[in-house]
């Protein structure tokens, strides 16, 4: 991962990285500007987010494992099933999402994929200025 930068929406910082020359927003910023219990796993697991998500996999991803995708669909939604995020992208090939550790570590996603999760968490996203990608989030009050 190379650079970083930060944006604020209504006065909380938000990390976005470049990688492969593709921004990623950082879901874990987001949540920490949210009041309330809403954890990234718990989208996850819910099985409308691992439709969208093999969905936008299959479209940008061609390396993407259909195989495995099919296992953790199957299992999605169930109260016994956990899945994180490094799962996902190992058992998957995903590159809409990525774990990171160290200093800027936390939960990344590419832009779409930022913005159905801030639907799910009670986020509303928005798009700002005139730049293609790192879109400006608004929380929902």
């Amino acid at each position: 991962m190379a650079k970083n930068k930060k944006i604020e929406v209504e006065g909380k910082e938000i990390t976005i990285i470049l990688d492969k020359e593709q921004e990623y927003i950082s879901l874990t910023d987001m949540l920490k500007a949210k009041d309330g219990d809403f954890f990234i796993s718990d989208w996850l697991r819910n099985r409308n987010t691992v439709e969208y998500l093999g969905i936008w996999e299959s479209v940008y991803n061609p390396t993407f494992n259909y195989g495995e995708f099919a296992i953790i669909k199957s299992q999605a939604g169930l109260n016994s099933y956990k899945l994180s995020v490094k799962d996902w992208v190992e058992k998957t090939n995903a590159i809409g999402l990525k774990a990171t550790a160290g200093r800027y570590g936390g939960t990344y996603a590419h832009p779409d994929i930022a913005f159905e999760f801030s639907s799910g968490a009670g986020l509303s996203p928005a798009l700002s200025d005139s730049r293609p990608v790192a879109p400006i989030l608004l929380i929902s009050q």
